[in-house]
């Protein structure tokens, strides 16, 4: 795996940018997702944070979840619906969020304030490098679509092609789908879900689920087994405060993220915070003094 150590925003926005142009298309499309963390921490998901087997733990979770959720009037009866449903809604799952915009990880890389102390970390995974390592039938559905990322539709309608037999129905019930998946290749793989866009959150964190076919391994053990395909960018303790206040200045923050009045509140509260635990810059960006070294307020 390579990991990079940035030492300034500029730095830090040219490797998030890197590699993005794409000369089949003429256009800057990166080859790369991001999850953003606010510490150096292995990439374990909520289902392997549980005590016990992940597989029956996952088959009563998915199975009570989908029947207390019906009173949300969700009208969408997939398998693969309610997994990202449940994931969207902090239900522990096999997933992993992830996000296409490297604005939106360098975010949760620095939304803590508590952890400004410790180096953040900005993953990087080439999803057109792991899409290879995909088993055939899968990479053969995303080339029939034409994309780089899955949907639940695409996943569901690769579940209905492996039923156990053709007369027997597809339930949402039967956990035969993702023990299909699983089963697919003789070796974990990783695939990259675009869920639904159930609310604003989704659409304004450009959401990504990561899913590894086997619920028992560890996705950054995973890439260090297949080099070539991530990257991990370290963002030293010192440079969070500048990525913060640089990222609030874009329109970066709760109040867009977390599109409802909990997230203005949490943007509100760091904005006008007073910093009395580091001193005035002795210069600016063009290299000359402050005009002003009190808050701004507006």
């Amino acid at each position: 795996m390579h990991d990079i150590r940035v030492g300034s925003w500029l730095e830090l926005l040219d490797v998030l940018h890197a590699e993005a142009w794409n000369p089949q298309l003429r256009r800057f499309r990166s080859p790369f997702v991001f999850r953003g963390q606010a510490v150096d921490a292995k990439l374990t998901t909520t289902l392997q944070r549980l005590e016990g087997e992940p597989r029956e733990i996952e088959r009563h979770l998915i199975r009570n979840f989908r029947k207390y959720a019906y009173r949300s009037g969700i009208d969408r009866d997939l398998s693969w619906y309610w997994l990202a449903l449940g994931q969207h809604h902090g239900l522990p799952t096999r997933l992993l969020d992830w996000t296409s915009s490297p604005m939106v990880a360098l975010h949760f890389a620095t939304a803590e304030e508590e952890r400004y102390d410790e180096d953040g970390v900005i993953w990087m995974v080439n999803f057109v490098e792991t899409n290879r390592e995909l088993p055939t039938p899968l990479r053969q559905l995303l080339e029939r679509e034409g994309g780089q990322v899955f949907t639940v539709d695409m996943l569901a309608s690769y579940s209905r092609r492996h039923q156990r037999a053709e007369h027997e129905p597809v339930t949402t019930f039967d956990m035969g789908w993702l023990e299909d998946l699983e089963h697919e290749a003789e070796q974990p793989f990783l695939l990259f879900l675009e869920p639904p866009s159930l609310d604003e959150r989704i659409v304004q964190q450009s959401a990504l689920f990561a899913l590894l076919s086997s619920p028992d391994a560890a996705l950054d053990d995973w890439l260090v087994e297949h080099p070539g395909t991530s990257r991990k960018v370290v963002i030293p303790a010192g440079l969070k405060w500048e990525v913060r206040d640089k990222l609030d200045q874009s329109n970066i923050n709760e109040r867009t993220l977390f599109p409802d009045l909990g997230g203005l509140s949490r943007s509100l509260r760091r904005y006008y915070r007073l910093r009395r635990d580091a001193p005035a810059p002795p210069h600016d960006d063009h290299g000359g003094r402050p005009e002003q070294e009190t808050p701004v307020q507006r």
